[in-house]
């Protein structure tokens, strides 16, 4: 009896074996990393870029879906019209999809949520919603748009994390426990380690979804990224410290390397009201101090681009203005003399754990010290570097990227955190947003960009260039990066 259910068995086994060497092989699980951790969820709460990293596309959803190439695609809206004037906007909305807590996505929903983004304080972006001058819910698949100043850019607008459509009744608990309707649920989230993300069954579209299960680990410190993909701890890492090591990376065949574009903006943010920092001849001494080419060189190892303003190559309405305050240390003293600052100047440098704004310090107070002034370097976390700097501006100066495109407008910010209050800034900003003609439109953002550039608003270094080391068998790995999100839907084994 036994050797006759043995002799069963093994033909069975043996017809198995191919389709279980097929499953073994089809990876469905993916270890990301991420430079910084979150200090929430809620992409519309917060100004960490992280937050975004982790729950844009995959968590949360917005009615448009921004591309690694900067195209706009639909996304929870299937399709859209505008008026002549590109001041009204109709949008017509996904049908069949559901909030993760079930709750079904409509026109109400998103009338919802960019009216709260326009009465919330804390959204980075409550600029775009408050054009909104009426938005109405025509019927449960219909939301239109009227806007107060036409704005060419309200579709890329509305495709970023801040444009996020949130389920009414869990809207307040999204920081911790995020709704959403997309492909993605948060799982665990071990503060200081990781977090996983587990595929929602209930996507409207999961069968397209190859991930069952993403595990986002932070790993701040650039030599410990480094040996976490070489060990093979992690698949993906955008955005890595990895310029040091790309030619080992690229020699390495278990690896793909990527380079790309951002729109980013390195700089040493400066405190506008602190003393004599309200004096421009001292902003402008220290931007003369610093080599821009120097540090694109010691601390980005070249994959960089030197910038004059708040502005980057490629952005519609670039000036080059690198010429404006630029390197000439003996003028930096002159200019402090002039200012009535007695040598040394002794300032606060605050660094965030961010590899860049690490090493950046060294270097660029290396290159104050020559003109007379002591950067006296601090290193934050991250949690620490948001609520003493961002939130209370409690610093000098610090070293921080700007990584959200279309940006420009911080400056008309009140209350923003490098303490910059301009009535003329504040008045072209206006007529910028008021202005429909393209041509006109760029001549004031060159405007925009020269008035930041004169009045040294900040000392800016440097666009940096994205590096992404994966796995090679990893697909729909994104090279260019116009924002700070990983769509981990797009992801799958190869």
């Amino acid at each position: 009896m036994i050797r006759r259910r043995t002799a069963l068995i093994a033909p069975l086994a043996a017809s198995l074996a191919p389709g279980l060497s097929l499953a073994q092989a089809r990876k469905d699980t993916l270890v990301l990393a991420m430079t910084l951790e979150p200090p929430g969820l809620d992409p519309t709460a917060g100004a960490a870029a992280a937050i975004a990293e982790v729950v844009q596309y995959n968590l949360l959803e917005t009615l448009t879906k921004i591309r690694s190439d900067s195209s706009i695609a639909p996304l929870l809206a299937q399709s859209w019209t505008v008026t002549p004037d590109n001041k009204t906007w109709a949008f017509k909305l996904r049908p069949g999809v559901k909030f993760q807590n079930g709750e079904p996505f409509n026109a109400a929903s998103v009338k919802f949520s960019f009216e709260r983004a326009a009465a919330d304080s804390t959204n980075k972006d409550k600029a775009v919603f408050a054009n909104i001058v009426n938005l109405s819910a025509t019927d449960d698949l219909t939301v239109v748009i009227t806007l107060k100043n036409t704005n060419p850019d309200l579709l890329f607008q509305l495709g970023q994390a801040t444009a996020v459509i949130v389920e009414p009744k869990s809207a307040a608990g999204n920081n911790t426990q995020p709704v959403g309707t997309g492909p993605f649920k948060l799982e665990s989230w071990a503060k200081g380690s990781h977090l996983v993300l587990a595929r929602w069954e209930g996507f409207r579209d999961v069968k397209s979804v190859a991930l069952r299960r993403v595990t986002v680990r932070f790993i701040s410190d650039a030599a410990a990224q480094m040996a976490a993909l070489l060990a093979g701890d992690v698949d993906l890492f955008p955005r890595v410290s990895a310029a040091r090591s790309l030619a080992q990376f690229k020699a390495d065949k278990r690896f793909q390397v990527l380079v790309g574009g951002s729109r980013a903006k390195t700089i040493v943010a400066i405190n506008n009201k602190k003393k004599p920092l309200d004096d421009v001849r001292v902003r402008r001494a220290i931007a003369m101090a610093i080599d821009r080419k120097q540090v694109v060189d010691a601390v980005a190892e070249g994959f960089g681009t030197p910038i004059g303003s708040f502005y980057v190559p490629g952005a519609p309405g670039y000036v080059d203005l690198t010429a404006v305050n630029a390197y000439n240390p003996d003028k930096a003293r002159a200019l402090l003399k002039e200012a009535g600052v007695s040598s040394p100047l002794e300032l606060s440098l605050k660094l965030p754990p961010t590899p860049y704004a690490r090493q950046g310090g060294e270097v660029i107070a290396a290159m104050l010290a020559k003109v007379g002034i002591v950067a006296k370097q601090e290193s934050v976390e991250w949690a620490q570097w948001l609520s003493g700097v961002y939130a209370q501006k409690a610093y000098d100066l610090t070293i921080i990227s700007h990584v959200e495109p279309l940006d420009l407008g911080n400056f008309a910010r009140p209350g923003y955190y490098w303490n910059y209050e301009s009535p003329k800034f504040n008045a072209l900003w206006a007529q910028i947003n008021a202005t429909a003609d393209t041509v006109q439109r760029l001549k004031l953002l060159a405007d925009a960009q020269r008035l930041v550039a004169d009045e040294a608003v900040a000392a800016y270094l440097y666009q940096p260039t994205w590096i992404t080391v994966a796995s090679a068998r990893l697909k729909g790995v994104w090279t260019d990066m116009p924002i700070f999100a990983n769509d981990l839907a797009a992801l799958s084994w190869a």
